[in-house]
């Protein structure tokens, strides 16, 4: 919290940047994940959370907090409209009706009158970058704390983690698949929603492909994919080292978009040589560095 007190604006928005983009990271971890059904369309629900508030301030008048639970609340309802009968399907299917969605809501937002259109919407300024750090950092915390609670210590975490590595076993145990997907999807919408209603008052300007291009969806993948898949702080490891990189690059050189090719390489060496992301790498090293344990568990398997 008292971080603004001792760096300047550069950093102070850089870290927001880091922030926000750890909780998004974090929502696709939850569908992607811990459950293992790849969302490409994850990007949608940050968009109608970030045109949620631009309409609801811009046209109806309302304050900025309102907004974010009527943003949340929308993209619950619209994941659950698109799980209910995709998440019943295996494989590929869902990740297919995850970018149509994407694309459909996004080429809405660029035809209708109440979204600006391809124009885009203004929203009214508010130029306080403290405020939006600490907003987003309660909003990180916060989404951190409910994978934490519900993913890693409760009965739900160990059903999502069930239909990952075996969907059919999961079944035959007697769990709920679909419905336990449908939860999964939907509670995967709610922080991308509250990120979008932030991202929106902060920039004061949105446009489609600003909230709702497929570069959001990347981006959480890619992070989630260099940090760690299903762990707890992989989404937070990968948000921090590829925004930093793509900051670093636009301060040295002036690219905006050459960190995805950086991000690229990266990404198929973890694919290559850690598929487990950062954090699995530190785990196995963590294990390494444990001999005592390490042989105790050697004697135990051979009855010694």
């Amino acid at each position: 919290m008292a971080v603004p007190l001792f760096v300047s604006s550069f950093w102070l928005r850089i870290a927001t940047e880091v922030l926000m983009w750890a909780g998004l990271a974090q929502s696709w971890n939850i569908i992607g994940g811990y459950t293992g059904y790849l969302s490409f369309g994850h990007g949608a629900f940050f968009g109608i959370g970030a045109y949620t508030t631009a309409i609801l301030m811009v046209h109806a008048g309302w304050p900025f907090w309102p907004t974010l639970p009527v943003g949340a609340v929308l993209s619950v309802l619209c994941a659950a409209t698109i799980g209910i009968p995709t998440l019943r399907l295996r494989g590929a299917y869902f990740a297919i009706a995850t970018w149509a969605f994407g694309e459909a809501v996004r080429q809405v937002a660029t035809v209708l009158e109440i979204t600006g259109g391809a124009f885009g919407m203004q929203l009214p300024p508010f130029l306080n970058l403290p405020f939006f750090y600490e907003a987003i950092l309660i909003a990180t915390i916060l989404t951190y704390l409910l994978a934490y609670l519900l993913l890693e210590r409760s009965m739900f975490g160990y059903k999502l983690r069930a239909i990952r590595e075996n969907e059919i076993a999961a079944e035959t145990a007697g769990v709920d698949t679909v419905v336990t997907k449908i939860e999964a999807f939907a509670l995967s919408a709610i922080p991308a929603a509250i990120f979008g209603g932030l991202y929106a008052y902060l920039i004061t300007y949105i446009h489609p492909d600003s909230v709702l291009g497929p570069a959001i969806t990347d981006l959480m993948v890619v992070m989630v994919l260099f940090g760690g898949v299903g762990t707890l702080w992989g989404p937070l490891v990968g948000a921090t080292a590829i925004q930093l990189v793509n900051r670093l690059l636009w301060f040295l050189r002036g690219e905006s978009t050459l960190y995805l090719v950086y991000a690229g390489v990266a990404i198929c060496l973890v694919v290559l040589f850690m598929p487990d992301g950062l954090m699995g790498l530190v785990e196995r090293r963590r294990v390494l560095f444990r001999p005592r344990e390490n042989l105790k568990a050697l004697l135990r398997q051979f009855k010694l």
